[in-house]
């Protein structure tokens, strides 16, 4: 399970069906549906053995558009990322060119550590990473925004 920022998730790339990611992961264990005033749907689909959530989004269109992942195996570059504290991880970010660096203290507790340039959070609780999310933006028509 090889983390790509701005790319996807392994074989999954941003942009691609619903169909692919079943074909690959399986069906759901769980399926959430979000709607905004916009008529701006996003739908998640969740699989909770494997540690992966899936966003899908577009109005016209709906494509893989974000993941979180809390996979102890999932790896960031060929490292275990799970295995890696925080400076170590920004260290990553930084050689692989990620500069945009912002740290902030959430509300129920946990530290976000993000990278805005590579569209990419990293969540700590007590020093200890617990989830990964990453993603692209996504227009009405389904498609992938430069960013």
């Amino acid at each position: 399970m090889e983390i790509k920022p701005k790319e996807g998730l392994g074989e999954l790339e941003f942009g691609d069906s619903s169909e692919k990611l079943t074909s690959i992961l399986g069906e759901a264990e769980e399926m959430e549906n979000i709607e905004d005033e916009d008529e701006f749907n996003t739908v998640i689909l969740n699989y909770w053995e494997k540690g992966i959530s899936a966003f899908f989004e577009g109005v016209e269109k709906s494509v893989l558009s974000c993941f979180e992942v809390d996979d102890p195996d999932a790896t960031l570059y060929g490292k275990k990322v799970f295995e890696m504290k925080e400076d170590e991880i920004i260290s990553l970010m930084k050689e692989k060119g990620f500069k945009e660096l912002e740290k902030e203290m959430e509300e129920n507790g946990e530290k976000r550590v993000s990278f805005e340039d590579g569209m990419i959070d990293f969540f700590f609780e007590d020093g200890e990473l617990v989830a990964v999310n990453w993603g692209v933006l996504v227009n009405d028509k389904g498609e992938i925004e430069e960013f």
